[in-house]
């Protein structure tokens, strides 16, 4: 599955950074989001995912948050700034061509059909 993973480490920014476009969320939440709006075909372990928050934070695209949530535990949620936003419009763009282009090769015409 090494593949697959370096697959998804490919997509781990387009989809967050579709996901946070909606709503500002928390980690844990993100990675549900993931699984829940792909039908359970993107799953993605936190170890993976908050290394690429971290980064995204770093380079601006996105904002980090703590909230106090009950008397002690702390939720730190994500929000997209406008560079994020920018971002987030080039690398759709990128991806999608790049996607239907590989999806020719391979000869898909129906990629339900191919699941």
């Amino acid at each position: 599955m090494a593949i697959l993973d370096n697959l998804k480490r490919g997509t781990i920014e387009l989809s967050v950074l579709t996901l946070l476009r909606e709503n500002d969320m928390y980690g844990y939440e993100i990675s549900q989001q993931l699984s829940i709006q792909s039908g359970g075909l993107y799953q993605i372990q936190e170890s993976s995912l908050y290394p690429s928050l971290y980064r995204m934070v770093e380079k601006g695209l996105i904002s980090d948050r703590m909230e106090k949530v009950g008397k002690r535990r702390v939720r730190v949620y994500y929000h997209l700034e406008s560079l994020g936003e920018e971002y987030l419009r080039e690398l759709r763009c990128g991806y999608l061509s790049h996607t239907a282009g590989v999806l020719r090769i391979l000869g898909v015409r129906d990629i339900e059909g191919e699941l």
